[in-house]
């Protein structure tokens, strides 16, 4: 090749030139790796992009940013992960994104796993149990509050359905009763627990979560340590996150939030019992009260219960599992003669746990949580331990563990003692 031909396949290709002249002036040596006539690619242009590209101020402003947030991201979940709540993985993780206005996400999530409740059926577990075990040894003068049979709303009844059953006594006199009925008279695989209390034996106690409502509520302790439940005959759930129960919590003087006017509440007063009503109307702050939770509005009211329980369910009355009105949910309310009644169970509508609440002579209720990880009820036994008696669910299909205010637990509850 000669001299000429060099300098034209110079001027030809860029590659060949160097900033004065030709970077070569003798034949090009052939890659052994490319066909014959095939160019080199711009690899090295491309890398000191590259290079250009991660010097570059802004990218390592970025990049920091981005390592930032991923050390605040797996320390925060990694705390939610390693909270003392005795929740589960998928639990802990739900609390976390919903806290960070990922709620929308995992109520998708659920829509996409959530299946709705059967029609017909039976029930997974005999109705029957539990069998009353508590002793008795009657007092005189003490006429003791026995709540009557409640009729099965599914026909014909299941052995023991709606049969009152003594889970606890104190003093020898009956102080709390249980019983079972289905949901509803069409799906009829689903079974509701219903617990009644006379407050005349036992003394309602209302308990602050670790993370809601927090601490600093005059020595209220968000579990149940074992120096005080000698004593302790039943727990069950609070009502919705505080920002989402359109009202407040107040307990020894403290209060997180603003209590409502009209809202449904919960009111613990200074010599143990508690009543249901609307904050403003049917109860208010009195020197006498302790504790007052509310949780939305009154889902039966004066003995009826009103239209409002069928309106703008899910904005209303909760982000249920992917929009769906048919869920486990929870509830309280007060009989004419003072007795507290609780309902908790699965495949419920807002009407129907109103129903429920209402059949067991709820004159004034309200709904507290739900979803299955939220709702939970436990008497307990002694079984020869006084000093720390074991719980028991009421519904075998309850899905968390009797344990979980025996440690510290996120949200608040109610702990009912014997007087």
């Amino acid at each position: 090749m000669n001299e000429g031909a060099n300098v034209a396949e110079w001027e030809r290709d860029p590659e060949l030139r160097g900033p004065r002249g030709p970077i070569a002036t003798g034949p090009r040596r052939a890659d052994p790796g490319r066909a014959p006539g095939h160019r080199l690619p711009g690899r090295r242009r491309r890398g000191a992009r590259i290079r250009r590209l991660a010097r570059h101020p802004v990218t390592r402003v970025v990049a920091g940013l981005v390592l930032a947030g991923f050390c605040w991201l797996s320390f925060s979940v990694g705390q939610a992960l390693t909270a003392p709540d005795g929740g589960s993985v998928s639990a802990r993780l739900a609390e976390w994104a919903r806290n960070h206005y990922l709620g929308p996400v995992v109520t998708f999530g659920e829509w996409l796993t959530y299946q709705p409740p059967k029609v017909g059926g039976k029930p997974p577990f005999s109705l029957a149990a539990p069998s009353g075990t508590a002793a008795l040894a009657r007092h005189p003068g003490f006429a003791a509050d026995v709540p009557g049979p409640l009729a099965p709303f599914a026909r014909p009844p299941l052995p023991g359905e709606g049969v009152w059953r003594l889970a606890e006594a104190v003093h020898g006199e009956p102080a709390v009763y249980v019983t079972f009925l289905r949901v509803d008279s069409v799906h009829t695989s689903y079974v509701a627990g219903i617990a009644s209390f006379d407050q005349r034996l036992v003394r309602f106690q209302l308990h602050p979560g670790s993370q809601d409502p927090g601490s600093g509520f005059g020595g209220g302790e968000s579990w149940i340590p074992p120096g005080q439940r000698a004593g302790l005959l039943a727990t069950f759930n609070g009502g919705f996150r505080l920002n989402a129960s359109g009202g407040g919590f107040y307990l020894n003087g403290s209060a997180s939030g603003a209590l409502v006017d009209g809202a449904a509440a919960e009111v613990y007063y200074r010599n143990g019992t508690m009543t249901i009503g609307q904050w403003g109307r049917d109860v208010r702050m009195t020197p006498e009260v302790m504790g007052v939770r509310q949780n939305l509005k009154l889902i039966v009211d004066h003995g009826r219960v009103p239209a409002s329980v069928d309106q703008n369910v899910e904005t209303s009355w909760g982000a249920t599992l992917g929009g769906s009105y048919d869920v486990w949910r929870s509830g309280v309310g007060v009989t004419a003669s003072g007795r507290v009644v609780y309902v908790y169970g699965p495949a419920l509508s807002v009407r129907q746990l109103a129903i429920l609440l209402q059949r067991a002579g709820a004159t004034e209720a309200m709904q507290l949580d739900i979803n299955p990880y939220w709702t939970t009820f436990e008497y307990y036994q002694a079984h020869g331990h006084p000093a720390d008696p074991r719980p028991e669910l009421l519904l075998p299909t309850q899905q968390t563990s009797g344990y979980r205010y025996y440690s510290v637990y996120t949200r608040d509850f109610t702990a009912v003692l014997a007087r």
